[in-house]
């Protein structure tokens, strides 16, 4: 049976070059009469894609077109069809943010990949951290501090030298950013039903932001962060290719 398809791509000249061409091939459906979203872009417009269609339940199967493409496939125009039908699935479940900022409005946003809170200012972050009602460290002092999933554990956590984790794993990654104080921590991995809680200890002299898969919010009081999984991100990947042997790969690279 032909796969409808639901052709999708960032604004960039090259992945709307390949959406044209790719429609002309295979036609094109709305994603929510479709059997497979085919985003075109890199990973920033994939996780996007992602997050608009989280009520679908729809799979969605990325193709090279940015600068990344960690979450990607390989980009062709001619093989579409065989492609999709040897697909292989990971299911991920994103985190969900709570934020309050200083002027006691309340946020709310979803992560697949981490949630992150970043100094705003020139003075370092002073951050307590409190896991599941107990707090775990009274006081960091740091340029800030994430909380990674396995799907996004490659990306501004490894940067920030935390741990790759499985993608089967049912853990989270904290991670420090930049620790001053204690200087030689890392980090923790917690269990994945934790409930993780930031307080921004100074933030009028020491303001703090928190970004939530570039969802941005300034000035915050504190964060609560726990995974959701209520909801369910579908990725497909081309056969040897999938999340765990990408995952695997970036550690000997």
């Amino acid at each position: 049976m032909t796969k409808r398809i639901a052709f999708l791509a960032s604004d960039a000249p090259v992945a709307q070059t390949a959406r044209a061409t790719l429609i002309g091939r295979y036609g094109d459906a709305e994603p929510a009469q479709s059997d497979v979203i085919v985003a075109l872009g890199g990973d920033g417009f994939m996780l996007r894609t992602l997050h608009d269609t989280q009520h679908l339940d729809v799979p969605v199967y990325g193709m090279n077109r940015g600068t990344i493409g960690f979450l990607m496939n390989e980009y062709s125009e001619t093989d579409l069809l065989d492609r999709l039908s040897e697909t292989e699935e990971e299911v991920i479940n994103p985190l969900s943010m709570r934020a309050r900022d200083r002027a006691g409005r309340d946020h709310a946003a979803l992560a697949i990949n981490e949630v992150s809170l970043l100094r705003a200012g020139p003075q370092a972050a002073w951050l307590k951290i409190t896991v599941d009602g107990r707090v775990r460290m009274a006081e960091l002092v740091c340029d800030g501090a994430l909380l990674a999933t396995p799907a996004g554990s490659t990306a501004y956590n490894y940067s920030a030298h935390g741990p790759i984790l499985p993608i089967g794993a049912d853990v989270l990654a904290l991670t420090a950013i930049a620790a001053f104080r204690p200087r030689r921590w890392r980090g923790a991995l917690l269990p994945k039903s934790a409930h993780v809680r930031f307080d921004v200890l100074d933030p009028v002299k020491r303001p703090v932001m928190a970004d939530a898969d570039s969802i941005s919010i300034k000035d915050i009081d504190w964060v609560e962060i726990r995974s959701e999984p209520a909801i369910s991100h579908r990725i497909l990947f081309d056969p040897g290719h999938g999340l765990e042997e990408r995952l695997i790969s970036e550690q000997f690279s």
